[in-house]
């Protein structure tokens, strides 16, 4: 369901035919990349928060992680993941599929700025086995997120 949900958001910008379906999963970084023969940093996961109850989206390079300090600067709260058997109801997408296509409307989706070392990156398409290949601009255009922010490290 979730991978149709992403299927069809983005065909409405002519990307459903970039969607990569594969025979094995690539729900973490490690697999993706391996999946994809690219390195981690290119992988794009996508990471669920909850802010005053209400979910967010942060889509960053695979190898770094949020830092609290920073996330905290940016958002006023402290980062509090969305628990793991509530993520496909708050954000549309379940774990191994999070992406910023085809998400429930109240998400608010961030770019961080660990993706811009890259000229692609490859983040999921809705499932657990599946990926689409953009550049920064094409996510930038078709994500719909609300702005840059820098809350990852290394």
């Amino acid at each position: 369901m979730s991978l149709l949900k992403a299927k069809n958001y983005l065909k409405k910008y002519g990307f459903e035919n970039r969607i990569m379906e594969f025979n094995a999963s690539s729900a973490t970084v490690e697999l993706a990349a391996k999946i994809l023969h690219c390195q981690e940093g290119e992988i794009a996961k996508t990471l669920a928060f909850l802010i005053d109850d209400k979910p967010i989206l942060i889509v960053m390079s695979g190898n770094y992680k949020v830092d609290n300090h920073k996330f905290k600067e940016e958002f006023s709260v402290k980062p509090r993941m969305i628990a793991g058997e509530m993520v496909e109801e708050l954000i549309g997408h379940s774990i191994g599929g999070v992406c910023p296509f085809g998400v429930n409307e109240n998400v608010n989706i961030y770019l961080d700025a660990s993706l811009k070392q890259f000229a692609f990156i490859y983040p999921a398409a809705g499932s657990s086995n599946s990926a689409v290949k953009l550049s920064l601009e094409e996510l930038e255009s078709i994500s719909n997120y609300k702005k840059w922010v820098d809350v990852c490290k290394q």
